[in-house]
């Protein structure tokens, strides 16, 4: 006979979503109470809606700790105090969000992409060039 929490979400999570995963797991980090948090792409499974929710959380949670948080999605970078931007394994920009748009590098383009993808809607008479 399984324990109780097995009956409810299943033996290793398996009928819990990635996100709720993800967020059982980031919940986790946070009650160790840790100095350092190494995040990898903390929010990938999450929704743009639970994403913002997390991210708040997540911020204020981690007020007076050092996190190092690895990410694909911009947004989920754009409020942090240091960006490093790798490319083929070497670093090709750092700063904060505000500080790389003012430049004409990689981060600023791959902001640009980000925005017009995020605008993009099915259905709708879309540009992309």
């Amino acid at each position: 006979m399984p324990n109780g929490i097995d009956t409810v979400i299943g033996t290793k999570g398996v009928y819990l979503s990635g996100g709720e995963q993800q967020r059982i797991t980031i919940a986790r980090v946070m009650l160790k109470n840790t100095p350092i948090i190494i995040l990898d792409e903390a929010t990938a499974f999450a929704d743009p809606d639970n994403e913002f929710k997390v991210q708040a959380a997540f911020k204020a949670l981690s007020k007076d700790k050092t996190v190092i948080m690895i990410a694909h999605r911009l947004s989920a970078v754009a409020g942090v105090d240091k960006i490093f931007v790798l490319e083929d394994g070497h670093i090709e920009e750092c700063g904060n969000h505000e500080e790389l748009l003012q430049g004409e590098g990689l981060y600023t383009r791959m902001w640009q992409e980000y925005s017009r993808a995020a605008k993009w809607k099915v259905g709708a008479k879309n540009e992309l060039a």
